[in-house]
């Protein structure tokens, strides 16, 4: 029985990871209700398994004393245990269709999962409202319940960008082969926020999150700057 626990308890830890990650241990654990020694422990055996990895984040800030925390990625052998059974076969049905049509049907076929993904999250970012970024957090939510563990994460302040982070890709194998397939999915993207977005990072090209800039609202120029910009 304490045996079932700990692996349910283990899986909700990775499933964090995955959609939070990079996130220290410490986080976890607040979100469980658990604590840090407890979290880590899971982490511990996580690690072990190669199913997470420790992760230097790109910037770090001012620190006070003690060692810095470490943060968590999920690893690629996590994210092939949570793809779609069926992703080898979609490859092998893309390859065929390329290689009867042409560059040109595999275009064809990406702009088509284009207007699929746009008819299906229209009505629930059309529901959310004008804000760009509660209309984020309403494509997020939804791309979560379809198992791409989506959130919005607030990028310097958040008061003119955010970024939407996608920690698991159903289709991240396929589209390793197909990136026109993650091309379609920004351009959907895009179309639904009504901004212009841009994709940085994406799983099926090596990154540990599908990072896709958002921006928010436009900076606003002091007089005295404007000014300078005149001359």
């Amino acid at each position: 029985m304490f045996e079932q626990q700990d692996a349910n308890t283990r899986e909700q830890v990775l499933d964090l990871v995955v959609e939070k990650g990079p996130v220290t241990a410490s986080a976890i654990a607040k979100v469980l209700g658990l604590t840090t020694a407890a979290v880590r422990r899971h982490i511990t055996i996580l690690l072990d398994s190669h199913d997470i990895a420790e992760h230097e984040p790109g910037h770090v800030g001012k620190r006070g004393r003690g060692r810095p925390a470490r943060h968590y990625v999920a690893t690629e052998r996590a994210h092939q245990r949570l793809a779609d059974g069926y992703s080898d076969l979609a490859v092998k049905a893309l390859g065929y269709l390329g290689q009867v049509g042409g560059g040109e049907a595999i275009d064809n076929f990406a702009a088509a999962r284009s207007r699929e993904i746009e008819r299906r999250y229209a009505p629930i970012v059309r529901d959310a409202g004008p804000d760009p970024r509660v209309r984020a957090q309403a494509l997020a939510d939804a791309l979560t319940q379809d198992g791409y563990a989506a959130t919005v994460r607030e990028i310097a302040g958040g008061g003119f960008a955010v970024q939407l982070c996608q920690g698991h890709c159903p289709i991240q194998h396929v589209a390793g082969d197909f990136p026109q397939l993650c091309d379609a999915e920004t351009q959907a993207f895009s179309r639904l926020l009504d901004v212009h977005v841009q994709r940085l990072a994406t799983l099926a090209g090596g990154e540990h999150v599908c990072t896709t800039h958002i921006p928010v609202g436009a900076p606003v120029i002091r007089p005295a700057a404007r000014a300078a910009l005149r001359h």
